[in-house]
């Protein structure tokens, strides 16, 4: 039988670069006692507020079909949200999607095609390979060091840069290092942006979530308002993942030519969803704070965990979820060590691998079990270290 092209294209882009992941779950259903320190699942529940709107919502009959765009509701509160940041904004610079997963993959069937090519930072996050291999375009990494705290830098974009690039996918906050970029920064790479005339579609999702620092956004700067598209959700700042509510915010014109992709993907999301997400932009409440609390903590305690423990640098978060951890001085990769620890200390954690090419020194751990749980996954990890055999070298 013949198949199209896309799923050549997307081979081994999908659930494959979880299979740590994937193992993990199949051994604890077994009934294996795993840690599991692998995605980025929040460990609250969304609030009860925000379970007693959608409740409310659907009670009163908000479960029919609904409209491209959004449901008016939501569209006014992201208006609301984003007109805070820049003024100006209406709801012709608004698209409703479920999650920022589709915002990102309508947008960029809307941007790129065959012949072109999307630059994206290296370590990315794992389902940003098949977002913009889906489209027939090429990615394009520009590498985030570690000596840099993995910040983007103006003068590594510039130099990725081929003749073939329309779209700088950026992700501020960062996942899978935590990285926030300064508006400095982002001036500086929305510089270089402008003068190559490149779109930027910035992914936000964790701009709830910082820990260290100020969230900065392309978004806001009117310089780059024209070329700018900002993809959200509150999946992970109301901790909703399953809700599935997210939005794309840019330019009209491009907001007008994406309305008939989303259409023809899904046209519309729940109305009561939506009423809940409005609900969630309109009203705060305490569910970000609690999780960045949770979060500083967690950091903490896995950075005295290990501070004694052979061949593992950590590098502490600015923001979001995750940590990641350098282990190449163990003598290991970051894929086999997290193969050894799941198959010898019964620990899951995502292989930096499966964050591209950048991210193969290093593994990423979740910040979103119990105190305790990190403390005796980082015990189990030290040991893990200590029988590698090799000894630590510190890095600024």
């Amino acid at each position: 039988m013949r198949y199209a092209s896309i799923t050549d294209r997307l081979a081994r882009l999908g659930s494959e670069k979880w299979a740590v992941h994937v193992e993990a779950r199949r051994r604890k259903e077994k009934g294996l006692p795993i840690i599991e320190l692998t995605i980025g699942e929040p460990d609250l529940p969304p609030h009860e507020r925000l379970i007693a709107e959608a409740t409310r919502s659907m009670a009163a009959g908000r479960h029919r079909y609904s409209n491209g765009r959004g449901e008016p509701g939501v569209v006014d509160a992201l208006v609301r949200k984003y007109a805070r940041r820049r003024p100006g904004v209406t709801a012709e610079n608004v698209l409703c999607f479920p999650g920022t997963q589709t915002a990102l993959f309508a947008v960029m069937l809307g941007l790129v095609e065959t012949g072109d090519a999307v630059l994206v930072g290296d370590p990315l996050y794992a389902t940003y390979e098949g977002v913009v291999r889906a489209t027939g375009a090429d990615m394009v990494p520009v590498p985030l060091r570690p000596e840099k705290g993995f910040h983007m830098q103006a003068e590594d974009l510039e130099r990725a840069i081929t003749p073939q690039c329309r779209v700088l996918l950026l992700n501020t906050p960062h996942n899978p290092t935590g990285a926030v970029l300064t508006a400095g920064e982002i001036a500086a790479i929305g510089e270089v942006c402008r003068r190559h005339d490149l779109w930027i579609v910035s992914d936000e999702v964790y701009e709830e979530l910082i820990l260290e620092g100020r969230f900065a956004s392309p978004f806001e700067d009117p310089a780059l308002a024209e070329r700018t598209i900002a993809c959200s959700s509150i999946s992970k700042s109301h901790a909703a993942p399953g809700f599935r509510s997210g939005w794309a915010i840019g330019p009209a014109e491009l907001c007008a030519r994406l309305l008939s992709v989303s259409e023809t993907m899904l046209f519309g999301q729940q109305p009561f969803i939506a009423d809940m997400t409005a609900y969630a932009l309109d009203n705060p409440v305490d569910t970000s704070e609690i999780m960045r609390r949770a979060y500083r903590r967690r950091v903490d305690i896995i950075r005295a965990a290990l501070s004694d423990a052979p061949g593992l640098v950590p590098f502490p978060p600015e923001a979001g979820m995750f940590i990641v951890i350098d282990v190449r001085d163990t003598g290991m990769s970051g894929e086999d060590f997290a193969w050894a620890l799941l198959d010898e200390e019964e620990v899951a954690v995502m292989p930096g691998s499966a964050f591209g090419a950048g991210g193969n020194n290093f593994i990423r751990l979740s910040l979103t079990v119990p105190d305790d749980r990190i403390e005796e996954a980082c015990r189990r990890m030290a040991a893990l270290a200590a029988r590698s055999g090799r000894r630590k070298v510190r890095r600024a």
